[in-house]
């Protein structure tokens, strides 16, 4: 007798301005998404990695996902969406973990929070350094901004999606941040 199959997610690499990406998905919505690695080949085997109990596989993206697509390669080379639309399936994120990603969500692009704003507006004042935690967890970047949330001072102090806060900071002058890319006048 043979064990029952494993329920699986798919996934799918694409190219952008910053290189590939790659995004996987359930029935219910996105649950991974990755920047892209030093190589395809990375960031292939970063999104197939093994979800909780779901396999991952190499699939053709469905009619929602490739427009997912579309708007996320539009936005990277500067045709801003703030991505909101994308349903996600967060069934495996904890609840903090959840408020974090909700607020950071709310973020529109060329804004930004700071990790104490964000933890005043879950009902968990002095929580910032919880928020970096979660944020630095966040397996769907970008779609859920985490690079929009900063340290108190406005300055970059780490960004776990590959790259770093060279990364973090290609993404906030990609959406035309103030004080990041191209001089304000102030």
């Amino acid at each position: 007798m043979s064990a029952p199959p494993r329920p699986h997610a798919s996934a799918a690499l694409f190219g952008t301005a910053i290189g590939a990406c790659a995004i996987a998905w359930s029935a219910s919505g996105v649950l991974r998404f990755a920047l892209p690695e030093p190589s395809e080949s990375a960031t292939r085997s970063y999104i197939l990695r093994k979800h909780r109990m779901l396999e991952i596989r190499e699939t053709l993206p469905t009619p929602a996902i490739t427009r997912a697509i579309e708007k996320i390669q539009a936005h990277l080379a500067g045709d801003l969406d703030d991505l909101r639309w994308i349903p996600l399936d967060t069934t495996a994120i904890n609840d903090f973990d959840r408020a974090v990603y909700t607020i950071a969500r709310a973020i529109p692009p060329g804004h930004t929070l700071s990790y104490g704003q964000v933890a005043d507006r879950i009902g968990a004042p002095g929580a910032a350094q919880a928020v970096g935690q979660s944020l630095g967890r966040n397996p769907i970047p970008l779609i859920v901004p985490c690079h929009r949330v900063l340290a108190a001072d406005h300055a970059l102090h780490g960004f776990s999606a590959p790259g770093g806060i060279n990364t973090k900071q290609r993404l906030l002058e990609i959406e035309r941040t103030p004080g990041f890319g191209e001089p304000t006048l102030f």
